[in-house]
């Protein structure tokens, strides 16, 4: 199973399909530890993420309702006080999205971390597009963070967060032509802050700083490389027009 994980995060997000399914042909039990679906909460009527971290069993916890589906009785559900910041962050990085996104679906989840004392916190996001922008017909981007938050000492906290975020676009149209950019990448952020003004305005500005980089860098990287080669195999008009004549 950690084999095939390690897999699926080496594979392009545009072939991820292709991937999984030929994964579930060779480990049909797996199948849950595999899938990421999106589950309608059907008390409160909104959608939420399902991964590893709202799991327990074959069921998933809602952070609306805080209610597993399937039912589960026995299910692991955070204490009163992580409770009241879920439903806290859950409300404010639904905001976020809309204003960064303009759109699809977030969930946060929330719980004690056993070892240190404090708390982790995992903040996702997914949005999916189809022909909304230009020329783009599908597109895709998941952001997963997650942030460990070390014990309150003298009014301060060890925050660490990993960030993920997979990007998958293609285009078919024929001023553009068939086109398909997909990749992922990952960073880490350590800060020390004050807790005066609270645990989530501290993880909401690092994640807003942490996703401008990640955007930075997968322009960079992905489509700045991407302008190069075209540029380099097909040079606009203007510079095709700059050239001499031939002699």
């Amino acid at each position: 199973m950690e084999a095939a994980m390690d897999l699926m995060r080496r594979m392009p997000p545009g072939s991820a399909e292709t991937a999984l399914n030929a994964l579930l042909t060779l480990l049909p039990g797996h199948s849950l530890d595999l899938l990421s679906q999106v589950c309608m909460d059907k008390e409160n009527r909104k959608e939420y993420i399902l991964c590893e971290y709202n799991r327990d069993a074959d069921s998933y916890r809602s952070p609306w309702s805080n209610k597993y589906d399937p039912p589960l009785e026995d299910g692991v559900v955070p204490s009163e006080e992580m409770r009241n910041l879920e439903i806290e962050a859950n409300d404010v990085f639904s905001v976020y999205r809309d204003q960064y996104y303009e759109g699809g679906i977030s969930s946060v989840y929330i719980w004690e971390d056993e070892d240190n004392g404090g708390f982790i916190a995992c903040f996702l996001i997914k949005k999916d597009g189809r022909g909304t922008r230009g020329y783009m017909q599908i597109g895709s981007w998941d952001a997963i963070h997650v942030i460990q938050v070390g014990p309150e000492e003298e009014g301060a906290a060890h925050y660490c967060l990993n960030s993920t975020v997979m990007l998958s676009l293609t285009t078919d149209n024929k001023h553009s032509g068939t086109f398909n950019l997909s990749g992922s990448i990952r960073r880490q952020m350590s800060m020390t802050l004050a807790v005066a003004d609270g645990h989530l305005v501290n993880m909401g500005k690092m994640i807003e700083e942490m996703e401008g980089k990640l955007r930075n860098s997968l322009d960079q990287v992905y489509f700045g490389k991407t302008r190069e080669m075209v540029c380099t195999l097909r040079p606009p008009p203007e510079v095709l027009n700059m050239r001499l004549p031939d002699s």
